[in-house]
């Protein structure tokens, strides 16, 4: 990390709440947990009077199942913003550039800067169209957050290839991918896969998540990783939900219906875009968006003021929950 490019950086919004009082749409997180999580937890805090083993064996092996890949590729994180500040730190130096989408994960272009390094900032759609040449890497989000696509496989595919060719790594940020019933990249060559557990598993504050990369670059994230990069509990807590394999389809189902109910009940007053993710972008058009989410907070909703994403100036985000909690969110949001 670059010294002067620190004490240049500010942090990042994001969304979410410490009031436990309101129904928080602004965290794209699941209000549903797998069964059995208590007391998975519980017996890992016992054994948390030793330190982990930094091998971390269990949760590799179920990272890798969850995503399809070689156990030996997969760097534990504590969470998936740790495993793409660990592919910015071993691919970027200072005066390199990265491709990174907008509007996006606010975090690609901090975290780029970070290394003393300068973001390149392109369209989202048009990201895979560019030319990765003359960049130390390129970043994508799929699906993209905060507009809610999947990215086209194939043409992901062939932009990875791409990348290759021009000897620029390609970090694939796949927080909201589980989501989808597409495949991971995990495991592609010259790629990075940041992945989160935060989103689907409904546990923020557990903080796990991993990187996966074959070869060099695999190698290099193991040795830049810290040691005991994950809790005990949290390594015993995200290997039990990634094998709960049942909770995976079953919140996929949910959310693709209601996700579509939501969409529908909201576009009779706003401009609502589609999405793959557990989330919609709102176009609330000519009102104000302070107002919006400062009236909806009132009615006891939190959503997430959208324009702190570079290009965007009339939009919210809401995140996709169960039924009764999303037809709350359309009362809050009706006639505002």
């Amino acid at each position: 990390m670059e010294p002067d490019a620190v004490r240049a950086a500010a942090r990042v919004p994001h969304g979410g709440t410490t009031d436990s009082s309101v129904l928080d749409f602004s965290a794209n997180t699941n209000p549903e947990r797998p069964a059995g999580v208590d007391a998975v937890y519980v017996d890992a805090l016992d054994a948390s009077t030793r330190y982990p083993d930094d091998s971390y064996p269990d949760f590799r092996a179920a990272a890798a199942d969850y995503v399809d890949c070689d156990p030996a590729s997969v760097v534990p994180t504590a969470g998936g913003l740790e495993a793409l500040r660990l592919a910015f730190e071993i691919t970027l130096e200072p005066g390199d550039s990265a491709l990174v989408p907008e509007p996006s994960f606010g975090e690609y272009a901090r975290e780029v800067g970070l290394q003393g390094s300068t973001p390149v900032r392109v369209a989202h759609d048009e990201l895979l169209d560019a030319d990765p040449a003359d960049h130390e890497i390129a970043v994508v989000c799929t699906p993209n957050n905060p507009t809610g696509e999947l990215a086209d496989p194939t043409r992901l595919r062939e932009f990875a290839a791409r990348c290759r060719d021009a000897g620029t790594v390609l970090v694939a940020d796949e927080a909201f991918l589980d989501f989808t019933d597409a495949s991971s990249l995990a495991g592609e060559s010259g790629v990075i896969v940041a992945r989160s557990l935060t989103k689907m598993f409904g546990l923020p504050g557990i903080r796990a998540g991993f990187a996966v990369a074959p070869g060099d670059l695999g190698d290099r994230l193991a040795v830049a990783r810290r040691s005991w990069s994950l809790s005990t509990p949290a390594a015993a807590v995200g290997a039990h939900c990634m094998r709960d394999t049942e909770f995976v389809s079953r919140t996929r189902e949910r959310v693709e219906s209601e996700r579509e109910r939501l969409r529908q009940s909201l576009s009779a007053s706003f401009s609502v875009s589609p999405s793959d993710a557990p989330f919609l972008l709102v176009d609330v058009g000519d009102r104000d968006v302070q107002s919006v989410v400062e009236t909806a907070l009132e009615r006891g909703v939190a959503i997430r003021d959208a324009t702190t994403f570079r290009t965007l100036d009339s939009h919210v985000r809401v995140a996709v929950k169960r039924p009764a909690e999303n037809d709350q969110l359309c009362r809050a949001l009706a006639d505002v």
